[in-house]
């Protein structure tokens, strides 16, 4: 049998019964627990009626949340002349063409989201499979494939949430940070979960927001009444 620490004992003795609860239950049951030396970062996953194995069930898309993330997101950008210099004085960590290709290529990949101009799509298309896993490849469908750089390395730093269905259906994402104050935490919640919901595939059939969950990064997870947090209670 797994033995636990006292902090996870007392944090799994806090949780216990605690179903479906409302937002504001969950985000203050979250922030009590999350005792951590580190500031924990505070995520949502929600299980959804689709399967994104079909062209037409998948959920993709992004949503600049209202207090941000509380992280700090290294930026890469694909671009050559004068949108590389425009990309750089938007705050951009890294950019390059070829040279930052074979460089990903290579192994090394320091950054957090990748943004590209149209043009660099020949190049950027070689790493795919590097790429792709990552849920990292530039895409025109969340604005990472743009000749509006300095736009999209702003929303980047500045708290744009990227998300996409995995294969069980599940979007998962962070929502901020455990020293956030339980109204910013309650507001980028909610604002995710409408993205979400706007979000709504044409091929989703029946019921969409099967389950959501928020946990911190070392504590256990709480259910949310899924009423409560789409304002349709």
């Amino acid at each position: 049998m797994a033995k636990f620490g006292k902090r996870t004992t007392a944090a799994r003795a806090a949780f216990e019964g605690k179903h479906n609860v409302s937002v504001t239950d969950a985000v203050a049951l979250i922030k009590d627990n999350a005792k951590a030396k580190f500031d924990e970062t505070i995520e949502i996953a929600m299980q959804l009626g689709v399967d994104p194995r079909h062209a037409d069930q998948m959920v993709r898309g992004t949503v600049s949340l209202p207090n941000g993330t509380g992280k700090t997101v290294r930026v890469a950008v694909f671009a050559r002349g004068e949108k590389a210099d425009e990309a750089k004085a938007a705050g951009a960590d890294i950019v390059g063409a070829e040279d930052l290709m074979e460089t990903v290529q290579g192994g090394k990949i320091d950054f957090d989201r990748c943004i590209a101009t149209p043009d660099m799509m020949g190049v950027v298309g070689r790493l795919g499979k590097v790429l792709g896993p990552r849920n990292l490849m530039p895409n025109p469908r969340v604005g990472t494939v743009t000749m509006d750089v300095k736009a999209a390395v702003e929303a980047a730093k500045g708290g744009e949430v990227q998300f996409k269905a995995e294969k069980a259906g599940v979007v998962h994402a962070g929502i901020g940070k455990a020293s956030f104050s339980a109204k910013q935490l309650e507001e980028n919640m909610l604002a995710f979960v409408e993205a979400v919901s706007k979000a709504r595939p044409t091929g989703a059939k029946g019921t969409y927001m099967k389950k959501i969950a928020v946990s911190s990064t070392m504590g256990p997870g709480v259910s949310v009444d899924v009423a409560s947090a789409t304002g349709n209670e």
